[in-house]
């Protein structure tokens, strides 16, 4: 599928070409810190499929609980997240942040990872009491 999107201030644009049946649910600690919410919607894009078309993100490396590095990338103006891919050498894969996406409603999650750090409320969400704007 492809898909196209942007930062909040429009600063990073891109192309990518994504399989929807990969897209997921984030629930780990890390995820909830850096989107400021419960979890994160992603979808992995090899890098061959991803084209940055305006603008240079910032990156940040964080060690995973694994000890492994992760390079976080965000809009240096808007501070929106874009991707998160393994430090070092070679073909990598891109965790593409589906908030960023156009396409975003179309990219619906087939997998939940790291449940182990869900919020317990998050089943009672549906049930609260909607405002359709605020």
């Amino acid at each position: 599928m492809k898909i196209d999107g942007a930062c909040h201030c429009g600063y990073l644009s891109y192309e990518a070409e994504v399989d929807p049946e990969k897209a997921m649910v984030c629930h780990c600690t890390d995820c909830q810190v850096q989107s400021g919410t419960a979890y994160r919607t992603i979808v992995p894009v090899p890098d061959k499929d991803f084209h940055l078309l305006s603008g240079e993100p910032k990156t940040y490396v964080k060690t995973a609980e694994s000890g492994n590095k992760r390079l976080l990338t965000f809009c240096p103006h808007c501070a929106s997240p874009l991707y998160a891919t393994s430090d070092g050498d070679g073909p990598k894969v891109l965790n593409l942040r589906t908030g960023t996406a156009r396409q975003r409603d179309r990219l619906v999650p087939k997998k939940q990872i790291w449940t182990r750090s869900a919020q317990r409320w998050l089943g009672e969400v549906e049930k609260t009491p909607k405002v359709e704007k605020q």
